[in-house]
């Protein structure tokens, strides 16, 4: 599976100096000019996090306390796991 990394509208600086996502999030894979979802970066003007890894979930809840005011569902989706990698279902034998 690959690794994605974040792409952000706005960003903030922590108390370690280090700068971190704000706004609009979106998954980005390093080394190409899209996010996941197919936003070009420089025309959406979203500015590159390559050392925040994506670790959003489709079931996370933001807060008013969170600099991330938005997290792409189609980003989620596609860096979620594939199909092949779990199954929803079970085999069972019909017969006793």
């Amino acid at each position: 599976m690959a690794r994605f990394s974040v792409a952000a509208s706005g960003e903030w600086i922590d108390d370690d100096g280090v700068r971190q996502p704000a706004g609009e999030v979106h998954g980005w894979v390093p080394g190409t000019n899209q996010t996941v979802c197919g936003l070009a970066l420089s025309r959406s003007r979203l500015r590159r996090f390559s050392h925040v890894n994506w670790e959003y979930a489709s079931t996370d809840v933001l807060t008013e306390a969170d600099r991330v005011g938005w997290i792409c569902p189609r980003c989620t989706a596609a860096a979620g796991r594939s199909r092949t990698d779990r199954r929803s279902w079970s085999r069972v034998n019909p017969r006793p």
